[in-house]
């Protein structure tokens, strides 16, 4: 056996352990959301123009992997629960209008943050301090993987 066809088996039992521990985290943290005053669907996209402040709808679809039709329905919406506004057109292009959160939007997407953290919080605290300085030393691994678009 190759080192690289080694290394790509050590790879795969790790994917196997590892993806369904995140789905199962990730479905716990997700898990109180219907009392939230803002759409799961909302929620991504409010944080990307967060991220993003000024980012045009297009721009945002693309990011996002929609159609701008729909990304804009999307938008319409999240400007009438004023979660989002759009900002004035830049001088050079009078049809680019950006898009950025309002604080209504940002104090929920805090809101929501501090809800999750706080679930962590509570969870990392029952485990042991040798589980979480295990924890703790994977995060740097954790934060190097990318999947590409064709991975997904």
């Amino acid at each position: 056996m190759s080192p690289n066809t080694s290394a790509e088996a050590d790879a795969r039992e790790l994917a196997e352990q590892l993806r369904p521990a995140l789905r199962r985290l990730f479905r716990q943290l997700k898990r109180h959301t219907d009392d939230e005053p803002i759409s799961p669907l909302h929620t991504p996209l409010l944080v990307t123009i967060l991220e993003n402040p000024g980012i045009g709808v297009g721009e945002l679809a693309q990011m996002e992997g929609l159609r701008s039709p729909t990304m804009s329905g999307h938008i319409n919406s999240m400007v009438a629960a004023g979660l989002v506004k759009r900002t004035e057109p830049k001088a050079g292009d009078r049809r680019r209008v950006g898009l950025v959160v309002t604080p209504h939007g940002r104090a929920l997407i805090d809101a929501k943050r501090k809800r999750r953290t706080d679930q962590l919080v509570r969870a990392l605290a029952q485990l042991s301090p040798a589980a979480r300085n295990t924890l703790r030393a994977a995060i740097p691994a954790l934060n190097d993987i990318e999947l590409s678009d064709t991975d997904a």
